[in-house]
């Protein structure tokens, strides 16, 4: 295990009932707020009415910013930042998923500065030490950004879809009611749940040896969520599924199970530039990938792949090679997300080879992909190619 430093500000909020806190937790915050919504359900289910009267209830002057879209691009961003700046807001608070709250960040990072916030996606200036304080409600469970420092942003006109992190981004707090994802329509879920298994497993495929705790907290998480997403899927209002779905997608990225580990990220990057330029869901772009991933990268090291193997899918060892059982865990998780609803190829969403170069291209643009292998343009396009 590597030395590492951890530190995590962010409060968590958990259970029935407690968006009901939202109002009296934002006041210890500030007084003006940029509230930040997706399009559709959090209407319909008078989610964000709820929660703006109880900010206002509580003292909160409230400026909106609605129907942020999923993989947010950078003109939600710019728009955010001038509504913060001109109405002088002490703080950016997020009502929905992954998509809203990294759009919230990125748009707390742009109020705080006079350039371009571009800037810090696509030069990457090192870790973001300056922004608003962001405050979340998570309506559809997956990203952990609600824990954690990260936010993804999308430029449409260039097709670029880049990340930035830093300490100044992580959340004052959290909000988690599972009575809130009840709602989630399935093929969001199932998303959802592929994002959250692929986090995990990003951190653990590792060069990194003993780390043995943290590889079975990472197991522990995915079987959870194995048990669970049958449950969700045949009974959305399954509250105590739905529960344990959400906290494992706050843990399974809020940076806990990688500590002291070399991570890998690959397939995320590789991801990015497929919903860059086709806007595709992420977790539908990373069913694609992964396990095409695990069988072009597992010859490196069979070793952490056959313990995947063994332990989360319980595959029989007798008479059979590293190769054979790491082999047979691929095509288990591509087993795991076909059952759920996930797609096998690119052509399932919609993709040819039209821009396979240029997605390998760019996704190697910052030097190499990945930290188990290293990735360069003829790696990413021959995982790419498996896809088709």
């Amino acid at each position: 295990m590597l030395n590492f430093e951890y530190q995590n500000p962010t409060k968590i909020i958990f259970g029935k009932g407690t968006v009901n806190q939202a109002g009296i937790e934002a006041k210890k915050v500030g007084n003006r707020v940029l509230v930040c919504t997706g399009a559709g359900a959090i209407k319909e289910t008078g989610l964000h009415e709820k929660i703006t009267d109880d900010l206002k209830s509580n003292g909160i002057e409230v400026f909106l910013l609605e129907d942020i879209e999923p993989n947010p691009k950078i003109t939600s961003v710019y728009e955010g930042v001038e509504l913060c700046k001109k109405n002088n807001v002490d703080f950016v608070f997020a009502i929905g998923g992954g998509s809203v709250v990294d759009c919230a960040k990125a748009i707390a990072i742009g109020a705080c500065i006079d350039g371009d916030v571009w800037n810090y996606y696509a030069e990457k200036k090192g870790d973001v030490t300056e922004a608003l304080p962001i405050c979340t409600v998570i309506t559809l469970p997956a990203t952990a950004t609600e824990m954690n420092g990260n936010s993804v942003v999308s430029k449409w006109d260039t097709k670029e879809k880049l990340f930035v992190y830093g300490p100044a981004i992580f959340p004052k707090f959290s909000i988690l009611d599972p009575e809130l994802t009840y709602t989630i329509p399935r093929n969001h879920t199932v998303n959802g749940v592929i994002d959250i298994i692929i986090h995990v497993l990003e951190q653990y495929f590792t060069n990194t040896t003993e780390t043995p705790m943290l590889d079975r907290f990472s197991e522990g998480i995915i079987l959870t969520l194995i048990e669970n997403v049958y449950k969700v899927l045949d009974n959305p209002g399954d509250y105590d599924a739905r529960a344990n779905i959400m906290f494992c997608a706050t843990m399974g990225n809020s940076h806990l199970i990688g500590l002291g580990k070399e991570q890998d990220w690959a397939s995320h990057w590789i991801e990015h530039e497929l919903s860059a330029i086709y806007d595709i869901p992420h977790g539908a772009g990373l069913s694609i990938i992964f396990p095409n991933w695990m069988e072009y990268v597992m010859k490196a090291d069979y070793s952490k792949f056959k313990q995947f193997a063994i332990r989360v899918f319980n595959v029989d060892t007798q008479g059979k090679s590293d190769e054979q059982i790491a082999m047979e865990g691929a095509k288990k998780v591509r087993e795991l997300f076909n059952s759920i609803g996930g797609p096998s190829k690119l052509k399932d969403v919609g993709i040819g080879e039209e821009n396979l170069q240029l997605m390998a291209k760019q996704c190697v643009r910052f030097g190499h992909a990945g930290g188990f292998v290293k990735l360069y343009e003829d790696d990413v396009l021959s995982i790419l190619k498996m896809c088709l």
